[in-house]
């Protein structure tokens, strides 16, 4: 589940505690928020609001940004929110976030050294407070050329990120940091489709050439750089899974959320049943996602 809007309410803690209680098997939900700070923030009214990303880089050093994040996810915790859809690791130095310009003030620095330093920090205070942090957007967004939420759009060419915007990643991939969030850009020199689909992304250069072992979410799958690239929000899903994602975002109205998200299981069922779809991949997607909610089951 992820919480959207601008302020939450009053007893949001206790309708996650109710939630939570009537969960199968047990297994509470995931319940992330986008909560980086400054433009970013679904809940500055009971997590308290916070700098943007930008400020932060600029004006605190990294031990400040690590306690920061400890006081946010201890309010964040205290919620019932058990994972923060941040911190943003791309390196940018644009005016956004708009529509041209994805990140801006959302990132710590251009300089992939301070980005990377910063972004840990953020991501270390998230965990010491109990809170699963989820980097993003790998494998590097910044100074892309648009949104991906409103258009198609590409990072900077592959050659040029290896020795800049991957930087952050691959420090907190050797950080052990639980989670990445893949992003819905092209990469020139990589991927012609979006990375989020990608194989080459994914299983090629996170999972093998990174050694990254922990949870890959996707971004929203709705997005129109999804859409532009044909595919639609189950065909999508299908692809993500198959390309070595573990769990997929979507968007959704409370009246379609269930339509919707059984279009996706048939998708994936189907893609499985039809041998497209390894069963080991479903098997080895799920172990991620139960292993990030500090769950230890054996596949059966």
């Amino acid at each position: 589940m992820i919480l959207f809007g601008s302020t939450a309410p009053a007893d949001l803690g206790s309708q996650l505690q109710a939630l939570d209680s009537g969960a199968p098997g047990g297994l509470a939900p995931l319940v992330m928020s986008d909560e980086e700070g400054g433009a970013v923030q679904r809940m500055a009214n009971l997590a308290g609001a916070i700098p943007a990303a930008r400020q932060m880089g600029a004006s605190m050093t990294a031990a400040q940004i690590q306690e920061l994040a400890l006081n946010l996810a201890t309010r964040l915790h205290g919620a019932g929110v058990t994972m923060d859809l941040a911190p943003v690791l791309d390196t940018d130095d644009g005016a956004g976030p708009n529509n041209t310009d994805p990140d801006g003030t959302r990132s710590f620095s251009n300089d992939p050294a301070v980005a990377s330093a910063d972004g840990r920090a953020f991501a270390a205070g998230l965990t010491a407070g109990g809170v699963v942090p989820v980097v993003k957007h790998f494998p590097g967004l910044g100074h892309a050329t648009g949104n991906t939420d409103v258009m198609s759009a590409a990072t900077v060419a592959w050659s040029t990120l290896q020795t800049g915007g991957l930087i952050p990643f691959r420090d907190a991939i050797t950080a052990q940091v639980p989670a990445v969030m893949v992003a819905n850009a092209t990469i020139p020199g990589l991927s012609t489709i979006p990375a989020s689909l990608s194989p080459d992304v994914i299983t090629t250069e996170l999972r093998t050439q990174l050694g990254f072992h922990g949870l890959v979410l996707t971004d929203s799958l709705s997005a129109v750089a999804i859409q532009n690239a044909g595919y639609s929000v189950p065909q999508a899903a299908v692809a993500a899974i198959t390309a070595g994602a573990d769990m997929i975002l979507f968007n959704a109205s409370a009246a379609d959320v269930g339509t919707v998200s059984q279009s996706i299981a048939s998708a994936l069922l189907s893609a499985e049943q039809g041998g497209t779809l390894p069963r080991d991949r479903l098997v080895d997607a799920a172990m991620h996602v139960l292993t990030a909610k500090g769950t230890n089951l054996c596949a059966g």
